[in-house]
């Protein structure tokens, strides 16, 4: 798995948790002082820990986030009809404030994460809770506040709309950048498990052919003969396995998500596929190293070199594509995101255990242009990776610049 996601992960997590802590500590300070200010009277200090409740519900962690949302609204309800029926409130609560901009915060928290079966449920509960507030002093006092109120949760229901709306796009393209890379990975090992047939087939035809002539064979050719045969079949067979378990995967990327895919994005893909077949397989590597020689010699904007290790040995054709791919994209992210680099290393080497470790490292301080990008070029390529048994790194290094490494299981061979 690419080490590049799980620390955008903890960036953002230990992002929310400050702003939580943030938020926090500024109404807990708020409670404070509207507590202090009606502490003489019950029913005030009753609207004082409602507020509370809101507020602890608006900081709750994900695993708790429907239960806290549900007792939060239920709270309200129940404290706005008990001090609506049976309190006389004389005057303003400094808590009141705070439990609505708590529960438009759970509001749309709940809109932007909940389940899509408990989304309605959920925001018909809270946005009562939050109309029938002004319930507490007096009808007159709903009949004026009602439609500013409407408006605030209508303001936090789009909100979480449109944040729900962001997430279920990024999860569209991510899985739609996984699954292209694990398709075009299986279409690559059938071009690999044909070229193993066909060398079947051939060496068939040839032990047959002298079998026919009647010239005597020995044993040391008829076994040479039929281990090439049984080799070709094996890296077949492998070649094969890869390939279903691939496309079976790839009907399921980002299954999870569930409301991201329809039969649109569906044939968009296919269409995609269609259109630009032609042109990718021109592009697509075959089995071996050459054309990853001749990518990194036509890459001149920084100029880039590549180091390819002396015993490094013959490598199984979904590897080699895959090193040609890895390559590839690390070399487009240069351009796109590293133009003050001033040189690009690219170096394919045997590691312990006989994987095989491909590295793109630039000295780019990421200033210079900053071209498009959709983002998912390193999370396809971790998918590639991952398909294969192997792992990606990406990150910046300590010494300055960037680097892309990729470990490949791969025995050399023979």
């Amino acid at each position: 798995m690419s080490d590049t996601g799980t620390g955008l992960d903890r960036v953002h997590s230990v992002g929310g948790c400050l702003m939580r802590i943030a938020y926090g500590g500024f109404a807990s300070l708020y409670l404070l002082a509207g507590l202090i200010a009606v502490h003489h009277e019950l029913p005030q200090i009753w609207l004082i820990a409602f507020a509370a409740a809101a507020n602890a519900a608006a900081l709750a962690p994900g695993r708790w986030r429907i239960r806290a949302a549900v007792d939060a609204g239920a709270l309200s309800l129940l404290g706005t009809f008990y001090v609506s029926t049976a309190v006389d409130l004389h005057h303003s609560n400094p808590g009141v404030f705070a439990e609505i901009g708590g529960l438009l915060i759970v509001i749309a928290r709940v809109v932007w994460k909940a389940p899509r079966d408990r989304l309605v449920p959920l925001a018909v509960l809270l946005g009562a809770a939050v109309l029938a507030v002004p319930l507490r002093w007096s009808p007159v006092a709903a009949l004026v506040f009602t439609a500013p109120l409407g408006i605030t949760v209508a303001v936090a229901l789009g909100v979480g709309l449109y944040l729900r709306a962001v997430d279920a796009r990024r999860a569209r393209s991510l899985a739609a950048a996984r699954r292209d890379e694990r398709l075009e990975l299986a279409r690559d090992l059938h071009d690999f498990v044909a070229h193993h047939v066909t060398g079947i087939v051939v060496q068939a035809q040839a032990a047959r052919f002298a079998a026919r002539s009647g010239a005597a064979q020995s044993p040391e050719r008829l076994d040479t003969m039929f281990a090439g045969i049984e080799k070709a079949g094996t890296e077949a067979l492998t070649s094969m396995r890869q390939m279903v378990g691939l496309l079976r995967d790839a009907q399921h990327t980002g299954a999870a998500d569930g409301e991201a895919f329809g039969a649109a994005g569906t044939t968009a893909g296919a269409a995609g596929t269609a259109g630009g077949a032609a042109g990718e397989a021109a592009t697509r590597p075959v089995g071996d190293l050459g054309r990853l020689r001749d990518l990194v010699a036509g890459f001149a904007d920084p100029p880039a070199t590549l180091a390819l290790a002396p015993d490094l040995g013959p490598l199984p054709p979904e590897v080699a594509a895959s090193v040609h791919r890895v390559v590839q994209e690390s070399l487009t992210n240069v351009r796109k995101h590293a133009a003050d680099a001033a040189s690009v290393r690219v170096a394919v080497a045997r590691a312990a255990g006989g994987s095989v470790e491909v590295s793109v490292r630039d000295d780019g301080q990421g200033r210079g242009r900053r071209l498009p990008s959709s983002g998912f070029g390193l999370a396809g390529l971790s998918e590639r990776v991952d398909a294969l048994g192997g792992r990606l790194r990406a990150g910046p290094r300590p010494e300055g610049g960037w680097e892309v490494v990729a470990l490949l299981p791969a025995a050399a061979k023979e």
